[in-house]
């Protein structure tokens, strides 16, 4: 219990709620800093790469300005593909060695572009977000192929009906360490609209 605690984020992004509507929100983020990374893999591989690297960084393994190199956990972990310049046949998920993602931890807020420490791994990007809004389903349990597919169907949908324009590609957003129980879990899928 103690282990999962200290494990577990305790700072999430600042946002405005724009709507709300069932599981469906838009969502206005504060500006905010980032730390993110490249990998490759299937989903459930690139996934645990990204957040191993990440974690390295924010638990000592940087250059800080005051001697105090560890950065507090946050919620959520984001993971991307990186969109590739080919006709989509097969789903985001699929199993694969050439798939591209991008992985991604919120800086607490506390921190500046100045004052974060830096990384020693040249690997990991900092990078500073305007103000964004995004368009977010909320759900509970495993990301898996089908339940993304069927997520993203929903959001889809959403953002056809409230006559929404999309930029970017669709993040995934998990809140929970992997050793939560799945109808406990926090999952969402969001992308960025104007």
């Amino acid at each position: 219990m103690l282990i999962s605690n200290s494990l577990m984020a305790t700072d999430e992004p600042k946002f405005t709620l724009v709507l709300k509507e069932d599981k469906f929100e838009i969502r206005e983020y504060a500006p905010k800093i980032i730390a993110q990374v490249k990998v490759y893999g299937d989903f459930d591989d690139a996934s645990s790469k990204g957040f191993k690297i990440l974690a390295d960084y924010i638990f000592g393994n940087n250059e800080s300005i005051d001697g105090n190199s560890r950065i507090e956990m946050t919620a959520p972990v984001e993971m991307e593909a990186v969109s590739q310049k080919i006709d989509m046949t097969t789903p985001v998920l699929t199993e694969g060695n050439n798939n591209t993602w991008v992985i991604s931890f919120i800086m607490p807020d506390n921190f500046t572009l100045a004052t974060l420490p830096k990384p020693n791994n040249k690997e990991i990007k900092i990078i500073s977000l305007p103000r964004e809004k995004y368009a977010v389903i909320v759900f509970s349990g495993l990301i898996r192929e089908s339940s993304y597919q069927e997520k993203e169907n929903l959001l889809n949908k959403f953002i056809k009906e409230k006559n929404l324009k999309t930029s970017g590609e669709i993040k995934i957003a998990r809140y929970n360490p992997p050793w939560t129980l799945p109808f406990f879990r926090r999952n969402e899928l969001m992308i960025k609209v104007n």
